[in-house]
């Protein structure tokens, strides 16, 4: 048995090593996981302006977010926590939800993504101009955002 000091507790190890080995691997596995739903795609770039609770619903929250696609640039498959309210600020969207029709938005245009949509095809056309957005979302508090998760 060993013991180990860490600060001012002290903690007995009776694992043997293969609980050991699997514990670990398991903690790296959630990390890998939760690694995974944060990751973001390269020429995607988002900025958080504003998040607040919504007092008339309780445990929801508003956020709003700009997102910039650089030219040629494209998110992989993902969904967004709640609903989610989307416009065009600035260049041309191509845009498909569930697998359907894929749409181009251009600016002063929009779309709305209800809770659970899978956001299949997110892309920006343009070899030469980037494309920003706008989107706002209503969601549980602390809820992620955005899921690029590889379950959709």
């Amino acid at each position: 048995m060993r013991l180990f000091h860490l600060g001012l507790q002290h903690f007995k190890l009776r694992f043997a090593p293969t609980a050991i080995t699997t514990l670990l691997l398991i903690i790296t596995n959630l990390i890998s996981l939760t690694a995974i739903a944060d990751e973001r795609p390269t020429g995607i770039d988002s900025k958080l302006i504003s998040i607040s609770a919504l007092d008339n619903i309780p445990g929801y929250q508003l956020a709003v977010k700009t997102v910039e696609v650089a030219p040629g640039a494209s998110a992989p498959s993902h969904k967004h926590a709640g609903f989610v309210f989307v416009y065009v600020l600035e260049g041309t969207i191509r845009s498909q939800l569930n697998n359907e029709i894929t749409t181009e938005f251009t600016v002063g245009e929009s779309w709305v993504e209800p809770p659970g949509t899978v956001h299949s095809i997110t892309h920006n056309p343009s070899a030469t101009d980037k494309a920003k957005l706008l989107a706002v979302f209503v969601s549980k508090e602390g809820a992620l955002l955005t899921d690029f998760g590889n379950n959709h």
